[in-house]
């Protein structure tokens, strides 16, 4: 999130000024009303810190370049001055935005870290350390604005929040959370471990998913261009002798004729389909109704089912352990768990059935009807002999490792759903063509 600098005049006169982070312009504007209206003051100016690119000179020796984040250009000739630089030139960087880092430098951040606490090197060291070896600008970037801001004794959960789209919501909280607890290695192995396993996931769902839907979308290319281009040519060739078409000959020439005389209101329904479908799904209600109905899809909808219900006991060990605070760990890792919809019945069902109601943490998680029984089972055990904490993590390793063997059997299937696919087409196009290699003309006589 970027950084806002809002500036007022209070009722004595005063000048009032402060610092707050927002997604956008407008985000901003609205916390800065707020404030001003809770602390009665006139709000006159709102600045976005933004990267300054500066050029100085020291002396006799040669003009140096680089850049600088501030609310203004001010601030840089100010401190570039004070360190005794003779300013040649600044100007605000004209596109000042930034590619969040791969997952992978992000996952190596954490896990470094984690493994470096249990070293007993100190975080400051760690951080120092790992933002000179960074190779990517916009994490080098953000792991020295955390340095800085730990340093002047800036909340961990502020820090780690403003840096939210670059090292990602939960990670950020997660890291947050870590700062102000008294098990950082923990908490820090249980993100990394988190993430790694999130981004096999989404490696394995790819190879799955993505590569056979390209060999489909290829091979009816192929079958479109085949039905509706070459084989019209060699069909009506036929008619123009006045000859009979087979069944088939003649069905796939009438298909083609079909997709010719209406292939601008096919591609164009299609597209308005595709269309409508992308802003539901874009949709808060619908991402919500998306991941409800996916869990019912057969083979892939169980397995993510249980792939979310593996994200949320991982991170609810986490935070247990972690802050001990019950009802915070069952919402941070609803929302961490992936499934906009298992995250609306924990939410609305499952943590106000344990506030209002007094319910215990596995009656609630039973009526969200999100759970499986065999997790509600174990977590019902868990509960039962105080083991909670370790009771999630077994059923997050238990679900890992059956969503994984399961994957592994689903993507050998698709490949031999494919095949098959493939060895179905390829022999109906070779039975129609060999169809008008046994038609011949009329003979003399012949009606």
């Amino acid at each position: 999130m970027a950084e806002f600098r809002y500036q007022g005049i209070g009722l004595s006169g005063r000048m009032i000024q402060g610092i707050l982070s927002a997604r956008s312009k407008r985000e901003a504007s609205k916390k800065a009303e707020d404030i001003a209206k809770q602390r009665r003051f006139k709000l006159n100016n709102l600045q976005r810190k933004t990267t300054f690119i500066y050029k100085v000179r020291k002396g006799k020796e040669a003009a140096l370049s680089g850049q600088q984040k501030a609310f203004s250009s001010d601030e840089v000739r100010r401190a570039l001055e004070k360190m005794g630089y003779t300013v040649l030139a600044i100007q605000k960087k004209l596109l000042d935005f930034h590619m969040k880092p791969p997952s992978k430098d992000i996952v190596m951040f954490i896990r470094l870290s984690s493994d470096l606490l249990r070293e007993k090197l100190p975080y400051d060291e760690i951080l120092n350390l790992l933002s000179n070896d960074t190779e990517n600008k916009t994490l080098k970037q953000a792991l020295k604005e955390i340095t800085q801001d730990l340093k002047d004794g800036k909340d961990g959960a502020e820090v780690f929040g403003k840096q939210g789209d670059v090292l990602g919501k939960f990670p950020a909280h997660m890291l947050g959370v870590a700062s102000k607890s008294g098990n950082m290695v923990d908490i820090y192995e249980s993100t990394a471990k988190f993430l790694e396993r999130n981004e096999e996931f989404r490696k394995n769902l790819k190879s799955a998913l993505i590569m056979p839907a390209v060999v489909v979308l290829a091979l009816a290319a192929a079958v479109l261009f085949y039905v509706a281009y070459i084989f019209p040519q060699t069909a009506k060739m036929f008619l123009k002798f006045d000859i009979d078409l087979p069944p088939m000959t003649a069905a796939t020439l009438r298909m083609s004729n079909m997709l010719q005389n209406n292939a601008l209101y096919i591609v164009a329904g299609i597209l308005i389909i595709g269309f409508i479908i992308f802003k539901m799904i874009s949709t808060p209600k619908g991402k919500i109704l998306m991941s409800q109905y996916l869990t019912s899809v057969p083979v892939v909808g169980p397995l993510l089912h249980k792939t979310s219900i593996e994200i949320w006991c991982r991170v609810f060990h986490s935070l247990y352990s972690g802050s001990g605070e019950n009802v915070e760990a069952i919402r941070i890792a609803a929302e961490a768990c992936q499934s906009p919809y298992m995250e609306k019945r924990i939410k609305e069902i499952a943590i106000p059935m344990m506030l209002k109601e007094g319910q215990g943490l596995v009656e609630a998680l039973e009526v969200t009807g999100v759970f499986t029984k065999n997790a509600l089972s174990r977590l019902r055990s868990g509960a039962e002999t105080g083991t909670i904490r370790e009771t999630a993590l077994q059923v997050a390793n238990y679900y890992e490792k059956e969503t994984t063997y399961k994957l592994k059997n689903i993507i050998d299937l698709i490949q031999v759903v494919i095949a098959l696919l493939i060895m179905v087409v390829m022999t109906a196009i070779t039975v129609i063509s060999s169809e008008t290699a046994v038609i011949r003309p009329k003979l003399p006589g012949e009606v």
